[in-house]
């Protein structure tokens, strides 16, 4: 497990060694650059400055060349100064990271308590009205644009009920502490948990249809082991296995997710701090963004891994003969 363990850490590296440069020659494809922006916003700058701007940043060299400057500067712990924020890169990832884990795992935890028992539900009578229902639901979890349904919340619990912030970290008029955080999360949780709900739903209602076919279910009800028993213990361990591959996979499309979400409920987290960082042309910021968007993803996966050989015993890590 140790060997699996150190190995998946150095290909997760090379990945994200790969992500880098790819997402560093795609901002550098981006139109215009900073130094074109500062000399948009200023009619009197000259094109002496602007040459001697872009020499200073390093813009007039090629870009490989400046992706190994990069690159040597990260690895040294430096990934740069943010041109929007006039701060380095690492400072304004510290502040706003929190934010947006906080609302990530809040809406996993949502996602996977109203997922599990509505799942079970469902999968104990396929095809009956309960079971359609929740699948008419799902669909339309998973259809909904996380833009319209952010729209939707905010004009019936802020706008006509008055219910809940429309928007902020905390209220101007609060005390700033945790119930007046927590409504300011309500909106924002309930937009991003969404789709993951239904897509939950979906996989583990299927997966439980499945399992409860299998013969050692029907070995189990055999025994009079109860029904309860049954669902929790035997068949909802096995068919939690998928959905612990889709929240692997999910943690990096949350961070994509949490982009808009944050954006429309004004919440400082990595979301919006990329969207700023790329409508601003900071490249430095925009790049660390997206790496970290990346970064969960990979370790969602490897998560993922671990998980699979606890939930199920038949999945065990070999040592490679003679490794």
């Amino acid at each position: 497990m140790s060997r699996f363990l150190a190995g998946r850490l150095l290909q997760t590296l090379f990945v994200l060694l790969l992500l880098s440069a790819a997402t560093y020659a795609l901002l550098g494809l981006m139109p215009g650059d900073p130094v074109d922006l500062m000399a948009g916003a200023n009619p009197d700058i000259t094109p002496a400055d602007i040459a001697r701007l872009k020499a200073l940043y390093g813009l007039d060299r090629p870009i490989w060349e400046r992706y190994l400057t990069w690159l040597s500067s990260a690895l040294q712990g430096d990934f740069g100064y943010s041109r929007l924020y006039a701060r380095p890169v690492l400072d304004i990832v510290a502040d706003r990271l929190p934010t947006t884990i906080l609302l990530i795992g809040l809406s996993l935890a949502l996602a996977l308590a109203v997922a599990l028992p509505a799942a079970i539900v469902a999968a104990r009578n396929p095809g009956g009205l309960v079971d359609r229902t929740i699948n008419l639901l799902c669909f339309a979890g998973v259809s909904v644009p996380p833009f319209w349904l952010a729209l939707l919340l905010i004009i019936l619990f802020a706008v006509t009920l008055g219910w809940l912030p429309a928007g902020g970290m905390s209220s101007a008029s609060g005390d700033g502490g945790v119930l007046d955080r927590a409504r300011h999360l309500v909106l924002p949780v309930l937009t991003l948990s969404a789709a993951t709900v239904a897509a939950y739903t979906r996989h583990l209602r299927s997966a439980l249809i499945e399992v409860l076919g299998e013969d050692f279910i029907r070995t189990a009800r055999a025994k009079g082991v109860p029904e309860r028993r049954v669902m929790t213990r035997h068949a909802l361990r096995n068919a939690l296995l998928p959905v612990v591959t889709l929240i692997g996979l999910d943690l990096g499309s949350l961070v994509s997710g949490a982009l808009i979400t944050e954006t429309m409920f004004s919440q400082l987290g990595m979301g919006k701090t990329i969207y700023d960082a790329v409508m601003g042309n900071d490249y430095n910021l925009a790049l660390v963004g997206l790496l970290t968007a990346a970064a969960a993803t990979l370790i969602g996966n490897l998560g993922a891994d671990i998980a699979y050989a606890k939930l199920d015993p038949r999945i065990v890590y070999r040592e490679e003969p003679g490794a």
